[in-house]
């Protein structure tokens, strides 16, 4: 009796094993039929002729702070300069004010570039944020046109065929839906 148990069993896990194998192999050509693309949502509305536009004020606005900031990355350059090739011949007292007025530049000179990357980085999200109705649209125009099942962020694929990445055609999608009518990006 424990034989044919054993036998029921061990026919029993076959066709389990069996089952399974075959759902498997049924599901394999359902995953090969989906189309995917892949884009690349911040280099799309940043090389959209709106975003060239939101470039050019932003870097029109802070202009003189970066100015600012490339004076002050120079001056503790200067004093660095300073310190390497004239701080064995400074007296004790001197080397140490430089020294001193060196930290204090390069301190000063971190805490600006800091809050202007800061500011840059905030005025670009909020770019983003209105412009996420035109990226909506744009990519439900991208899902119809190319029958796309999926659409997954450059930033999450490894490798991709060059002819999934639809970037540039969103970036004429943004452009056509700003009525621009130039889908040239700059």
């Amino acid at each position: 009796m424990t034989n044919i148990n054993t036998g029921r069993r061990s026919m029993k896990r076959t066709l389990t094993v069996a089952a399974a194998l075959l759902m498997l192999a049924a599901s394999v050509p359902v995953l090969a039929q989906e189309r995917i693309g892949v884009v690349n949502l911040r280099e799309a509305v940043f090389s959209s002729n709106a975003g060239a536009e939101f470039g050019d004020v932003i870097q029109g606005q802070l202009k003189e702070e970066q100015q600012a900031i490339s004076q002050l990355e120079s001056e503790a350059m200067e004093m660095q300069e300073r310190l390497e090739s004239d701080g064995a011949m400074m007296n004790e007292s001197e080397r140490e004010d430089l020294q001193s007025r060196f930290e204090k530049k390069v301190q000063e000179y971190q805490q600006r570039r800091a809050r202007f990357q800061q500011a840059v980085n905030q005025r670009q999200q909020q770019f983003l944020q209105q412009s996420r109705p035109a990226v909506d649209a744009a990519m439900e125009t991208l899902l119809e046109e190319h029958d796309l099942d999926i659409v997954i962020p450059a930033e999450a694929v490894i490798y991709a065929k060059p002819d999934m990445d639809l970037t540039d055609k969103m970036i004429e999608l943004l452009n056509e839906q700003a009525g621009d009518g130039d889908t040239n990006n700059n």
